[in-house]
């Protein structure tokens, strides 16, 4: 009773200086989210849990790490061979950026979809995609830091696109490099940016994301506003509180996905080249270019559409236009339903085309250029920018079923 008495006491005291058990209603017990959730909703919580784990490992790497062109690749050694549990710190942070985007990809394409970019969620839904361009400036500033043959010549590739912006380009790329061309200059604004700008950025950016979404509620398999039928305590009649219950869920899918993670980490943390290249394990050679330069795969799709146009600023124009497609999603998508569920066969069909466009795309960013493979991404970028600019016609002329009026 003692004991009780005093953590009684402890939170009264803590509430009346700061909100704690408010909070803790507001977004997690008195917090109703709708009864239906599936699987497809795991991967939320699951790049909270990623951001996390990133953050934690990152920060203990920079305790071993050496920015500077003549340290860098041997503090990873150093890591690797030397530091107690080093090499699996290191492994976990590295698998955990290619986790990271997986998790990452599969929650927009929930959203997709489920339509969970459309009103009333526009705002979530631009926090998420903000999210998501910090998240691939993360990966590309660290991609940077290892040091070795491909992280070397891959940066500066992309930071030579820079320098296709007409008039100031030459300029521009100067200016991202601090360097005419990716030295020690560049590694130490890159590991800056990488260890400070850019997670405070994302940490800010994902309580946004959550506030937003705790704000306008969570979407469905069905696309029902569950808001919208309440009983007479004021709580909606399909939902249920997010604690328990979701938090249990949520918790389940965290161990089954810590169980392929770390199957990844223990047995196969290069992953067959695609989470740590061949080439990065030799140190940075500015004299000897590698025969295929590629990024990693995550970023494979846009540089797909990159490699697929003759010009480099026209390509460059072009791959950054395919992410910034997924912004205008909300005003895009004219259809009166959300689910697919509900959906008639033309929204399923360019779905689908998209999504063997995406992969294929990947695939082929993967490979080394030649005349088809330049005329495979060329067709699967074509069908890419399609699915957006014809999301127009093709929702508002889709047939599509009624809602149910409750969620099923």
């Amino acid at each position: 009773m003692r004991v009780r008495q005093f953590l009684g006491d402890a939170l009264g005291w803590v509430d009346r200086r700061f909100p704690l058990s408010r909070l803790w209603h507001e977004h997690l017990a008195g917090y109703y989210a709708p009864k239906n959730f599936n699987f497809w909703y795991f991967f939320g919580s699951l790049a909270l849990l990623m951001l996390v784990i990133q953050l934690l490992t990152g920060i203990w790497l920079t305790m071993n790490y050496k920015p500077s062109a003549e340290g860098a690749f041997a503090s990873v050694e150093y890591i690797m061979r030397d530091v107690e549990w080093g090499w699996l710190v290191r492994y976990i942070h590295s698998t955990g950026a290619s986790a990271f985007f997986v998790v990452i990809y599969l929650h927009m394409y929930r959203a997709l979809l489920y339509g969970s970019y459309k009103h009333p969620r526009e705002l979530l839904w631009l926090f998420g995609m903000c999210l998501y361009m910090l998240l691939m400036a993360e990966a590309f500033l660290g991609y940077l830091l290892p040091w070795g043959q491909m992280s070397y010549w891959g940066a500066q590739v992309i930071v030579n696109l820079f320098s296709a912006v007409p008039i100031i380009g030459d300029q521009l790329a100067i200016w991202v490099r601090g360097d005419y061309t990716i030295s020690d200059v560049t590694l130490n604004r890159f590991f800056s940016l990488h260890v400070i700008a850019v997670p405070l950025l994302l940490v800010v950016m994902s309580v946004l994301h959550v506030m937003a979404l705790h704000e306008v509620g969570s979407n469905n398999p069905d696309g029902i506003e569950i808001k919208k039928r309440k009983n007479a305590m004021g709580v909606p009649e399909d939902g249920i509180p997010f604690h328990p219950y979701y938090t249990v869920k949520d918790i389940f899918g965290a161990v089954v996905f810590f169980i392929i993670f770390f199957a990844v980490v223990f047995f196969a943390p290069t992953f067959g080249g695609l989470f740590l290249e061949p080439a990065n394990f030799v140190p940075a050679d500015p004299l000897k270019t590698p025969e295929h330069i590629a990024p990693v795969w995550y970023f494979t799709p846009f540089y797909s559409i990159l490699r697929a146009v003759p010009g480099k600023f026209v390509g460059a124009v072009l791959m950054g236009g395919s992410v910034m497609m997924f912004f205008l999603l909300p005003w895009l998508d004219r259809s009166p339903v959300r689910s697919i569920r509900y959906r008639g066969w033309m929204f399923k069909l360019a779905l689908a085309l998209f999504t063997v466009s995406f992969l294929m795309l990947g695939w082929i960013g993967l490979q080394p250029a030649s005349t088809t493979i330049t005329m495979l991404a060329r067709f699967f970028a074509v069908v890419y920018f399609l699915f957006f600019v014809l999301m127009p016609f093709y929702t508002r002329w889709d047939p599509v079923r009624p809602e149910p009026e409750r969620v099923r």
